[in-house]
């Protein structure tokens, strides 16, 4: 993963076995990491493509919203890794079979077998109402860009583990597993666009942007298909692929959920769908029944099949109405200002996890997860949004001119000015907006 042309090639699943196989955990690299420059510079070449020969649409708040979430999802996996880990040793020392990590087939075992788990995982979060509330974050987004591919759930770790620790029963070695689990997910984020059309032959044992566009669809014949990530196979040898309807009999695809939030607010649409399921679960009125509103589909009723009445569902088609907020020239340049910091940061603590702190680490995480809030807030346009943000940037202040952030003073100083002149300007909106309230209140 050194080179361009390697972080290129990952995307593709294009690599060297010989340096993609390591004996311990602490050799593999951080392959999503080291491939998030390359991965943001492509998520603008597309939309600059897409305005150029308007084959899509471009929305800066989505594209934002769907890197939000990007984001959290990588600053989770910095808490929660380390148990996985563990896990998954743990259950290694009881495996039933020794692999050689350094054998070919070793690393091909690991590769197909990471695949076939993330069918079984990723058809579980679509069959599960409790493992849907996770999930659903990778489908709230109304289109279909690169970046949608960033909207992963912090949660979805705690549903996965249960498929991929069976691989280390068959003997896979766990540094195996973290180089296949990280190229699988890498793989997925290219067949993220509407620019590529079908593949010819490919398309029968890969998945691909026209396999993958029917997923994401909320059309009745788009829901619960196409659960590959690398390999199509798995969902032609288990009943749930759907071929793209392309053509003049073709329907467009509606992309989104068939209940499509109004929201842009990253950290709310983490959590929102919980409150909906256990919601669902205390209305029922046997114990049975409860915990089927928990364990069977997102579309079950009492009485239906375990997935639902497909004929009860929601006819959704395109066009639909989409969520799309209008924000002013400065306020979007100020919004991707903080968007990027916040990248930055986050970066920054990627980078240096091991040699921090727990304390720092939870106040970086703090720092992250408030600005994405804040930059949903701004577009969802909620009344608290300038007094948070006032309140963040001055802490960011505080905290910088005690403790620097990075390693270039003057970066420091700069960063510290932008954020202190933020908290201003933030501080003066708010006031504003506690006046136009009052008056509001004197009149009426």
């Amino acid at each position: 993963m050194s080179t361009t042309l390697d972080k290129l090639g990952s995307l593709f699943y294009v690599v060297d076995r010989n340096v993609t196989t390591f004996q311990t955990t602490e050799e593999v690299p951080k392959m999503l990491h080291e491939a998030v420059p390359m991965l943001t510079v492509l998520v603008f070449l597309e939309m600059f493509v897409v305005l150029v020969t308007g084959k899509g649409r471009v929305r800066i708040g989505d594209v934002m919203t769907s890197g939000g979430h990007g984001l959290m999802y990588e600053t989770s996996k910095l808490l929660l890794q380390w148990a996985e880990l563990s896990l998954y040793q743990y259950v290694y020392h009881l495996r039933m079979v020794d692999l050689d990590w350094t054998s070919a087939s070793t690393w091909w075992a690991a590769a197909i077998g990471c695949d076939l788990a993330y069918y079984w995982y990723h058809r579980a979060t679509h069959e599960v109402n409790l493992a849907w509330a996770a999930h659903q974050v990778h489908h709230s987004s109304q289109d279909y860009n690169l970046s949608t591919a960033f909207r992963q759930s912090i949660f979805q770790r705690f549903f996965s583990l249960p498929a991929f620790v069976p691989l280390a029963l068959l003997g896979i070695p766990l540094p195996a597993i973290m180089v296949h689990t990280q190229l699988n997910l890498l793989f997925q984020f290219w067949i993220h666009t509407e620019l590529v059309g079908t593949l010819g032959p490919i398309e029968w044992i890969f998945n691909t942007p026209s396999h993958h566009r029917v997923h994401h669809g909320a059309n009745k014949w788009c829901l619960d298909k196409n659960y590959a990530g690398v390999l199509i196979i798995w969902d032609r040898m288990f009943g749930t692929f759907e071929a793209e309807r392309r053509g003049k009999e073709g329907e467009e695809i509606a992309y989104g959920l068939v209940d499509q939030p109004q929201a842009y607010n990253t950290v709310w649409l983490q959590l929102f769908y919980y409150r909906a399921v256990f919601a669902k679960a205390r209305s029922m009125t046997t114990w049975g029944d409860t915990f089927r509103a928990l364990f069977y589909g997102p579309g079950w009723t009492p009485g239906s099949p375990r997935l639902g009445d497909p004929d009860s569902f929601p006819e959704v088609k395109a066009p639909r109405r989409l969520y799309d907020p209008k924000l002013a020239t400065w306020e979007i340049v100020y919004v991707m200002t903080h968007y990027f910091l916040n990248l930055f940061v986050q970066q920054l603590l990627v980078t240096n996890f091991g040699g921090v702190s727990w304390e720092v680490a939870g106040t970086y995480v703090v720092f992250i997860v408030t600005t994405l809030a804040v930059i949903g807030a701004t577009y969802d346009r909620k009344w608290w949004a300038p007094c948070l943000d006032a309140a963040r940037c001055l802490a960011f202040f505080t905290y910088a001119r005690i403790t620097p952030v990075t390693p270039w003073p003057a970066v420091n100083t700069a960063m510290s000015f932008f954020f202190i002149s933020s908290a201003l300007l933030q501080t003066c909106l708010s006031l504003a907006r506690l006046g136009r309230w009052l008056t509001r209140e004197k009149t009426e």
